[in-house]
């Protein structure tokens, strides 16, 4: 297949002359044949360097561990900074997309799309060297966003202290190449993990009475624990609550001591979130107790939700809408329950985050996190555009403190 396959929408196809048109789809694909899973992506990040150079950063440095920052130098010193961050990692997934450039690492894939981030990050480092933003850009390529450690281990280096705005961008093949999300509210959950051990006492299966069963026990929790969204959370509020796994015992006739279970907490509010928190182990400590059991609930907290403020969004839409026209910004039209660690950098800097269309005309739906799953390559061109001219709307509007 030709690289230049990828066709740009027309009406960013000056910002995408044929050799730079070319240039970001050959390393996109490079990407997407060498993934590489979270903190390891030494491979990944080394072509990402190469790639950036090319648009005369006027520092680039590597952070935590295989994270690489760019900075491309504004039209005014003293206005303030703005970040865009691609994310790098991809997912322990045997790919089966069929692909010329398919995954040549085994039970490795780019099933979530950071190998067209990554390379949109770049495109939108050499739009930004053509047409600066008013104030310096930073471009974020962040590695382990899989594993929601890789922002908060951005953030501890420093890297992007001062920072007064950030902006990113994911693939979504529920929308078609050119049209793109950028709306205020929430765009993704919390997303917390939980286990919670069962300790009971074991005996031979066929005498359960001189046991206190903890499979008996984790069955009830199981149903319980359904109740917390059913039950105690206002209806208005998205919630989920699962339970994803289960493990005990190693015999048939054997009644095991203890029995642990795991799953996933989602929100897209602090308040819910902190519910959810607190009935998982309000509900295993009160069945436990049912049951002649003790309960032990770990609860590990992943990022928090994404709510992207009114501010920032609407530079995203009115960049949007420069490039595209006012019909290219559509609603989400889902509560997302996926979670995403762009929301750490939210925590601590205004941003915004957006989906971007990534489906060909004609073509299905296709899941992330999934063998099958690919981007439409022209997604790419929409994604380094809107990146960059959000920069420099944000950038602009904190110049002028508007």
């Amino acid at each position: 297949m030709p690289l230049t396959a990828a066709s740009v929408p027309g009406a960013l196809a000056a910002l995408f002359p044929a050799e730079r048109r070319d240039a970001l789809v050959a390393l996109r694909r490079d990407l997407h044949r060498h993934p590489e899973l979270s903190f390891a992506e030494e491979r990944t990040a080394a072509a990402l360097e190469r790639a950036l150079e090319a648009a005369r950063p006027v520092h680039r440095e590597r952070v935590a561990g295989t994270g690489v920052v760019a900075r491309m130098r504004g039209r005014d010193p003293s206005a303030p900074t703005v970040a865009v961050r691609g994310d790098i990692d991809a997912l322990p997934i045997q790919e089966s997309t069929g692909l010329s450039y398919a995954s040549v690492n085994a039970g490795v894939m780019h099933a979530c799309g950071h190998d067209v981030h990554a390379a949109w990050a770049v495109g939108a480092a050499h739009l930004l060297a053509d047409h600066p933003a008013e104030g310096d850009v930073l471009v974020v390529l962040q590695p382990a966003e899989e594993t929601g450690a890789g922002a908060a281990a951005m953030l501890a280096t420093g890297a992007l202290d001062g920072v007064a705005a950030i902006f990113g961008a994911h693939v979504d093949r529920r929308f078609l190449v050119g049209e793109v999300v950028a709306q205020a509210g929430p765009l993704a959950a919390s997303a917390d993990t939980f286990e919670i051990t069962l300790e009971g006492r074991g005996a031979h299966g066929a005498r359960p009475h001189e046991s206190a069963d903890p499979i008996v026990g984790a069955a009830a929790l199981v149903s319980a624990l359904q109740a917390i969204v059913a039950r105690r959370v206002n209806p208005a509020v998205p919630a989920v609550v699962t339970v994803a796994t289960i493990h005990a015992g190693t015999a048939h006739n054997v009644i095991p001591e203890r029995a642990t279970l795991g799953g996933t907490l989602r929100a897209v509010d602090s308040a819910t979130r902190a519910l959810l928190d607190a009935e998982v182990r309000r509900i295993a400590a009160g069945v436990a107790s049912a049951y002649g059991l003790t309960a032990t609930v770990a609860i590990d907290l992943g990022p928090p939700p994404i709510v992207n403020p009114d501010g920032p969004a609407a530079w995203a839409r009115e960049a949007v809408e420069r490039l595209l026209g006012a019909r290219a910004v559509v609603p989400l039209g889902i509560t997302n329950m996926a979670g995403e660690d762009f929301a750490f950098y939210m925590e601590r800097i205004p941003g915004c985050f957006l989906r971007i269309g990534a489906r060909g005309p004609g073509e299905a739906v296709i899941a992330a996190h999934t063998p099958q799953f690919h981007a439409a390559e022209a997604s790419l061109f929409v994604g380094a555009a809107v990146l960059a001219e959000t920069a420099r709307v944000a950038s602009a509007s904190l110049a002028r403190g508007t």
